[in-house]
């Protein structure tokens, strides 16, 4: 264990570090580097990985399947149906948060794995390992279309692009608006605090999705997911504006969550804890304070997306707590 003390004037002046202190410095970041990463070696860690990674694929594989046009050969082909890719979009998405929620959040976008890592409710390790199988999942998805989709009828292969009409400035505010959207309303219908919450999270979130591509796709086709455009230009290698694509969304997300958790829907501990960090002690020094809420002090707890409301949850703990009534408690059920 290290037992420097970062306040020496060694580690404060680098010209007089020590071998001792180089050594011990670099312990330091070991080890901060291991408990931020600690939680690799489990079986339910790669579990997570590998469910995003096989959502990734499946949402990508059968919602860029919407986007090809089957009728290339004729003289006036029938544009493409926004509305059928808008649903398919959006109720896959509803499907595979359904699947994999209770396995690994649901969250199937980069967008939304860096929104629950900026406010705390995942940790850097997993959302590093979300990231890359998503991506992974994605190119997979589009790798398998390609094969099965006959060369005549695969035209661009759902690959997302600004359209000529608007500027790349114009696009990346139009993907950061709909990736808003899309975040905002992942938290708001996964929030533990609210008690009004009715219906299916993943439904609406799968609504969320439909509106966000029935808005942009005539603009930029509607990304709102960068693990979504990543996958098909890896395969087509069409790179044309492909940042957009994930600086939109990623803003959007990060901006929606921060909205979220610290403006419209703060979590009262947190923001006990943020006011008492401006108390002065009677010594004129600030007060260290510790928050007793978990999910803000150590090591974040991860969020999972539920599919099932807290109206859902409170019936069932209604059911178990009858269940456990001695005598008749079952008949009363």
């Amino acid at each position: 264990m290290c037992e420097c003390d970062a306040s020496s004037p060694a580690l404060v002046h680098p010209s007089a570090h020590t071998p001792a202190v180089r050594t011990c410095l670099q312990l330091c970041r070991c080890e901060s580097i291991m408990a931020a990463f600690k939680g690799i070696w489990t079986k339910a860690f790669w579990r997570a990985v590998s469910g995003e990674f096989l959502a990734t694929l499946i949402f990508v594989l059968i919602s860029l399947g919407s986007t090809i046009n089957w009728a290339p050969d004729k003289e006036n082909p029938p544009p493409a149906d926004l509305v059928l890719i808008s649903l398919c979009f959006g109720l896959s998405i509803a499907t595979m948060v359904q699947c994999f929620a209770h396995i690994s959040g649901g969250h199937i976008n980069p967008a939304v794995t860096a929104a629950m890592l900026v406010t705390r409710k995942l940790s850097l390790a997993k959302a590093l390992f979300y990231i890359l199988a998503q991506c992974l999942g994605a190119i997979t998805g589009a790798g398998i279309l390609f094969l099965v989709t006959p060369s005549a009828v695969q035209g661009s292969l759902g690959v997302t692009t600004v359209k000529s009409s608007i500027s790349v400035g114009h696009a990346l505010v139009v993907e950061l608006l709909i990736t808003f959207e899309l975040v905002f309303t992942v938290f708001a219908t996964c929030d533990n605090k609210r008690n009004d919450l009715k219906g299916s999270a993943s439904l609406a979130i799968g609504i969320a999705v439909v509106i966000g591509h029935l808005f942009a796709i005539p603009y930029t086709g509607a990304s709102m997911n960068p693990a979504r455009s990543f996958g098909p230009a890896v395969i087509t290698l069409s790179w044309e504006s492909h940042w957009v694509y994930w600086v939109g969304p990623i803003l959007g997300g990060i901006l929606a969550a921060a909205m979220y958790e610290y403006l419209y829907c703060p979590d009262t501990e947190l923001k006990k804890c943020c006011k008492e960090m401006f108390i002065k002690d009677s010594s004129g020094k600030y007060k260290e304070v510790e928050c007793s809420n978990s999910q803000h002090a150590g090591e974040p707890d991860d969020i999972t997306i539920s599919p099932v409301s807290s109206s859902d949850m409170e019936k069932g703990e209604k059911k178990e707590a009858l269940l456990d009534v001695p005598g008749d408690g079952l008949s009363s059920v």
